[in-house]
């Protein structure tokens, strides 16, 4: 049985975006039925925003020191619970409003697809009878209903919890705690977990009952699994049923066009992947759904007999009306998540007016796929935030680095006992020091050098964009991550504009020399295969020689996959789009591979 409580016609979501970016999104977009991600990483920042909207709210406020019992914890789950009272007093206030021009329920029905509710909308306005109107309103009323507040957490991003020089047990590192934070909370709705499997923290979901279905089969809250594959998804699927969880959505992302951090695939593209999921979702279900009830049963819980709903979405690139569609209706996807367009909404996601204008002016060029990320993984950067500016300042004035405040992404033991982060100061000092010792050539030390001073602080500086926004820290130099397709859009839009944008009821001006969303992938990752080629003829990257022909006979395999999808593209632009692949093709054809690798 599923969750009665209806869900919103939307048929897309904002992603988590960074740490600030959508941190208080669910306050802006939520009481219109969008659905919304917010990152749980930084708890300091998560303080700061519930302080600031408990002041702006005139709700009671007490500080949950870093020096309080389980802070981190408590921290989410003060701020979880902040945002579902007031999201809740706003849907109330919403739901009473008239249906008149500009009211806030006019404006939620108005942003609304296509769908039998939107037809119901259109009855009452159309509708003369004064008793038909009046009952159609107020069924219209109660079927107000808000987007869900989501959080979001990088499975690994999982640093250990240190106090006083000691390490604290394995539930008070970063996931953990921040898991236990949305677990305690009021909230009903999903954790998305991103960035790979943590067994630890999976298992962990199994302590808190909101995970498991209640009397009457209904989940308060839901797994939701930010994948790349099939394969993986699979696989991370059963290690929940074998606990009794069922993931209730497998939201695909592409790996490399996208904003944020990016997790290539070994040039799997999206297309096939998401085709994979169309045709295999059902057998999966049966599969799963059978190692959850003997899971279930075994734990002593009633089993459910009919599976609970398993959702397929997808996100990464996706800038047009068309493009969406294709996805909602060729692929069959329930939802599509729009991330990058909407960091020219100020209107519902953070953004200051310096960085509005750097991306309102950004080209290809300025967005860059970099070494930035503690994480060690790819990450897209504005080439001209403030964030990178500040990097290279410190690097001329012959400091580089930053000053570690927050430790989130503290994991290297190279020089230390206990982990420290590659951004910081007192890592990429000590590192300098010692490249002599490594037995590095010349042209090598160079790269590592590079590569070292690449790394910037974004576990603080991601938060810039709303604590600069808010007021709270002017001083702030934001962190900025949008994927390559912010240079299609050159506009500010309010939240309606970009809804009409995605609905196609009203589309916003885009870069005539704009490629489709599949074709951009398959150059970035033709790209990200060059750089890896290279990096291993530098002697600096370890992979199997099998690595690169699979990579590159996947893009190769991509290729003719999409010129068998060519008749679901848009007439007028299928031949643009045939023309594009064969260009591709033969790029990817002309990569020579390391010489054991021919």
């Amino acid at each position: 049985m599923e969750n009665p409580t209806p869900r919103s016609s939307h048929t897309f979501h904002i992603p988590v975006m960074g740490t600030g970016f959508t941190i208080d999104t669910p306050l802006r977009a939520a009481k219109y039925g969008i659905s919304s991600v917010i990152s749980l990483v930084d708890d300091t920042l998560i303080e700061q925003m519930r302080k600031f909207h408990c002041e702006q709210e005139g709700e009671p406020y007490e500080e949950i020191t870093s020096r309080d019992e389980d802070a981190r914890a408590s921290r989410i789950t003060a701020y979880l619970n902040l945002l579902d009272r007031l999201v809740t007093r706003q849907v109330e206030v919403l739901q009473g409003s008239p249906f008149e021009a500009g009211s806030e329920i006019t404006r939620y029905y108005e942003m609304l697809p296509a769908t039998p509710l939107k037809q119901t909308y259109h009855d009452m306005l159309t509708s003369d009878d004064p008793e038909e109107k009046a009952d159609l309103q107020d069924r219209l009323r109660r079927m107000a209903v808000p987007g869900s507040i989501d959080v979001n957490i990088m499975s690994r991003g999982d640093s250990d919890a240190y106090r006083n020089g000691k390490k604290l047990p394995q539930e008070f590192s970063d996931a953990m705690a921040a898991l236990r934070g949305y677990a305690n909370s009021s909230l009903c709705s999903a954790i998305v977990f991103s960035a790979g499997m943590n067994p630890h923290l999976y298992s962990y979901v199994a302590k808190f009952d909101d995970f498991f279905p209640d009397s009457h089969g209904v989940l308060k809250k839901k797994i939701v699994l930010k994948v790349s594959d099939y394969r993986s998804a699979v696989i991370q699927g059963k290690f929940f049923a074998k606990r009794g969880l069922w993931v209730s959505e497998y939201r695909i992302e592409s790996g490399l066009n996208c904003g944020g951090h990016a997790y290539a695939t070994k040039g799997l593209m999206l297309g096939p992947i998401i085709e994979e999921f169309k045709q295999k979702k059902d057998q999966s279900i049966v599969q799963l759904h059978a190692i959850y009830m003997k899971a279930l049963a075994a734990s002593g819980r009633t089993p459910i007999e009919l599976p609970h709903e398993t959702r397929i979405t997808a996100q990464g690139g996706i800038g047009t009306a068309e493009e969406n569609e294709l996805l909602l209706g060729y692929y069959n996807v329930d939802a599509t998540g729009w991330a990058t367009p909407f960091l020219l909404v100020p209107e519902v996601v953070n953004m200051d007016q310096q960085h509005l204008e750097k991306l309102l002016a950004a080209t290809q060029e300025d967005v860059f796929l970099s070494d930035n990320s503690p994480f060690g993984m790819p990450f897209w950067n504005l080439r001209n935030s403030a964030s990178e500016e500040a990097r290279r300042r410190r690097i001329e004035q012959g400091k580089p680095g930053s000053t570690c405040n927050k430790t989130h992404v503290r994991f290297n033991t190279e020089f230390t006992e206990i982990p420290i982060c590659t951004a910081s100061r007192n890592y990429q000092r000590r590192k300098l020091q010692h490249l002599a010792e490594e037995g590095l050539t010349p042209d090598q030390i160079d790269l590592v050098r590079e590569h070292v001073l690449a790394k910037s602080c974004i576990c603080h500086d991601l938060g810039g964009v709303a604590t600069v926004s808010h007021g709270i820290d002017p001083d702030a130099t934001p962190a900025i991550c949008p994927g390559p397709s912010i240079a299609d859009f050159s506009k500010i839009a309010t939240l309606k504009e970009m809804v009409d944008h995605i609905y196609a009821r009203a589309p916003l001006p885009m870069s005539t020399n704009r490629p489709h969303m599949f074709i951009r992938e398959i150059a970035i990752y033709a790209d990200y295969l060059r750089d890896e080629v290279e990096w291993y003829s530098s002697g600096l990257l370890s992979r199997g020689a099998n690595y690169f022909a699979e990579f590159k006979e996947n893009l190769l395999s991509g290729i003719e996959y999409y010129r068998g999808l060519a008749q679901q593209i848009e007439e007028q632009q299928r031949q643009r789009f045939l023309d594009e692949l064969g260009v591709l093709h033969e790029a990817i054809e002309s990569i020579l591979l390391v010489p054991h690798c021919s």
